[in-house]
């Protein structure tokens, strides 16, 4: 792609309000939700597109999750860090990038924007349930009997807010209940 191809792209999607020329060969989107950055190799030959996704004090519980999320899911973009932030990249061979791709990697970048940490939490607690599950396994337990002991947790403040109330354990607990039940014959002991 040229610089006038990646900047005519650029103005498909934003339009010309929020896409500006910060250097020749590097643009900036600036819209109320996210400010994007388009850079181009001073030799034209590479395109770097970063999104800042959160501060690093902020992910720091999750960086084997964003890790696993390169491997498994970010499919053309890739969580990185860089300078206390961990950002959504994309980079490319400009001369073999295309419109179209160009596209739906700034799409993609905008998703894990978008989902900021709920991706990697949610995978987090996944496997810490996959665990739950495999030691409760391991010492017999049934799926009737793990819950039990989640339940009496809660009742005894083993687990849960100090002050969280009935309505909001029975929530909590229905969660627990459906991701036991959901993950219960997946995993082996």
């Amino acid at each position: 792609m040229t610089p006038e191809e990646i900047a005519g792209t650029l103005t498909e999607l934003f339009g010309t309000g929020d896409v500006g020329a910060i250097a020749p060969g590097s643009w900036q989107v600036e819209t109320s939700s996210f400010r994007l950055l388009v850079l181009l190799a001073e030799d034209h030959t590479w395109l770097r597109v970063l999104l800042p996704i959160v501060p690093i004090e902020a992910a720091q519980p999750f960086l084997e999750q964003f890790l696993e999320a390169n491997f498994d899911e970010t499919q053309e973009v890739r969580y990185a860090l860089y300078q206390g932030v961990i950002w959504g990249v994309f980079q490319h061979n400009s001369g073999t990038l295309v419109s179209a791709d160009l596209s739906n990697a700034i799409a993609r970048l905008i998703s894990l924007h978008d989902a900021g940490l709920n991706d990697v939490f949610n995978r987090l607690i996944e496997n810490r349930i996959r665990q739950i599950i495999q030691a409760a396994k391991r010492q017999g337990q049934s799926l009737q009997f793990t819950m039990q002991n989640l339940e009496r947790f809660y009742t005894e403040g083993l687990l849960g807010e100090i002050e969280q109330t009935p309505e909001a354990r029975e929530q909590v607990l229905a969660l627990w209940r459906h991701q036991l039940e959901r993950l219960w014959n997946e995993i082996e002991a």
